[in-house]
């Protein structure tokens, strides 16, 4: 079993890392370090499991959750097909239930094509490689790979004309989930503009709306834009400049936006150094206006802070997350941003899950677990950690300011809420709920001598969180129950 940290709040210069109400798990590898850490992607099966990439020179790894841990990986491209990988970008990956695609990009670039490969049983085998693109007068690169609403993938990627000029995105799609693609159609240029030829996109789709979200070069203004689709990928309608920081640089950012639907909005991600420091950003935009309707950086000013990049989001129902990469005093970061009620908005701290040798990172969510991979300079593999979150709808969550500690955790009995200030006198009402938001316990006592005393016998061995009201004020922690 794996036994998850206590969430708390963490004090780095003068940024306040916000509760997450997550309990993570410890850090582990996927795989040893000679099957590679490059560019690391993940998803979630039909039964909420994570499913992950990663590329190794010229080959794409795979691995899943099995019986001890994650599998050992297998390669997904013959030798014939040697595929491009870099930390920045490489292959791509989606699911839809226990269908699993992943996308990659043969080399050498002028003359390779767009390949996919495609799963019906979560991962435990893969289809033959199978040819995306046309290249017979184009070329390619870049390809990014979501699901429709019947599961069909849809691949996006840059295509150029010979020479490679003209830079676009363009999108296929596929009718019979994956074995045949029809004929790509345009969802870049919506500014006049190409697209910036060095970056990476991605693609979001809620039933049939589909966004493809690009960074745009329009004369070396290098804002984030997103191709919109109302009839799941068949046309684009227009697209939304989901990024009005206007970032002038003649040079290669080789960094890409990344979005998810919710309802008529599409919450964006990019990093932008218009502002003369290389920072990420979220904006929210209104899909039928086509029209930006909100923009701020992620985090408030960092003391020490040199650079932020490669942001990912990802989301289930309500619950949405933010990661991204930061340096900070030279350390390469790790740091998410997590609300479990997108409607509510985001915090306005963020939590440090690692503390150096990040290059670049991914995240997935399930209806109850967050998980993250990322590359390790260090030890030069893909890490992973998980994490479980409360559901939203249970309480409105605040920011601790009394400190509160709870003992023993992992717990087998009982529980002990100790208060920093007693107050014999004061009740303190408590109520417990498992992962899913369901509540198991609920009672309330008096502090003797600032410590209370739970009974939890009842719980089952897991991870559960405890609220508490003391003088009015609402905490949030998560407690382990392991069953003797």
């Amino acid at each position: 079993m794996r036994l998850f940290a206590l969430l708390s709040l963490l004090i780095f210069g003068q940024s306040i890392l916000a509760q997450t109400l997550i309990a993570w798990s410890q850090t582990e590898d996927i795989a040893p370090s000679q099957y590679g850490n490059l560019h690391p992607r993940v998803r979630v099966d039909g039964s909420g499991n994570p499913v992950v990439i990663w590329g190794n020179g010229t080959q794409v790894n795979f691995a899943r959750i099995g019986g001890n841990g994650f599998t050992i990986p297998t390669a997904l491209n013959p030798g014939s097909i040697p595929i491009f990988a870099a930390s920045w970008a490489g292959p791509d990956l989606a699911s839809h239930g226990d269908t699993v695609y992943v996308v990659f990009k043969e080399t050498p670039e002028h003359a390779g094509g767009i390949f996919i490969v495609h799963s019906f049983d979560g991962g435990a085998n893969f289809s033959d490689p199978v040819r995306v693109d046309d290249t017979a007068d184009s070329l390619s690169r870049f390809p990014a790979v979501a699901t429709d609403a019947n599961g069909n993938p849809l691949v996006a990627f840059m295509k150029f004309n010979p020479g490679w000029g003209s830079a676009r995105y363009v999108l296929a799609k596929s009718e019979d989930y994956g074995n045949t693609f029809g004929a790509d159609v345009l969802g870049s240029r919506f500014s006049g503009g190409d697209v910036c030829d060095c970056c990476p996109a991605s693609v979001t789709t809620s039933g049939s709306t589909a966004a493809l979200l690009y960074r745009d070069n329009l004369n070396n203004l290098r804002n984030s834009w997103a191709g919109i689709s109302l009839n799941g990928g068949d046309s684009f309608v227009g697209g939304i400049e989901i990024d009005n920081t206007d970032w002038m640089v003649g040079a290669c950012p080789s960094s890409g936006p990344d979005g998810v639907i919710y309802g008529d909005s599409l919450y964006s991600v990019f990093m932008s150094a218009a502002s003369g420091k290389a920072l990420c950003y979220r904006s929210r935009a209104s899909i039928s206006n086509l029209q930006m309707e909100s923009i701020e950086p992620l985090t408030a000013n960092i003391m020490g802070l040199n650079l932020q990049n490669f942001p990912r989001i990802a989301a289930s129902d309500k619950a949405v997350a933010i990661l991204w990469t930061q340096s900070v005093n030279d350390s390469a970061q790790l740091a998410i941003q997590f609300t479990n009620n997108i409607s509510d908005g985001f915090p306005s701290g963020y939590e440090l899950l690692v503390e150096d040798n990040v290059m670049n990172a991914d995240i997935a969510i399930s209806s109850t677990e967050v998980y993250v991979v990322w590359e390790d300079m260090n030890s030069g593999t893909v890490k992973f950690k998980s994490g479980t979150y409360i559901l939203s709808g249970v309480t409105d969550v605040k920011i601790q300011q009394e400190p509160v500690k709870i003992f023993p955790n992992p717990s087998s009995a009982g529980l002990y809420i100790q208060f920093e200030k007693p107050d014999d006198d004061a009740q303190v009402h408590y109520n417990i709920f498992n992962s899913q938001g369901q509540q198991l316990i609920s009672g309330f006592g008096y502090a003797i001598d600032g410590v209370l005393n739970i009974d939890t016998s009842i719980l089952s061995t897991g991870v559960h969180f405890i609220q508490i009201n003391h003088h009015n004020q609402i905490d949030y922690l998560p407690i382990i129950f392991q069953n003797n």
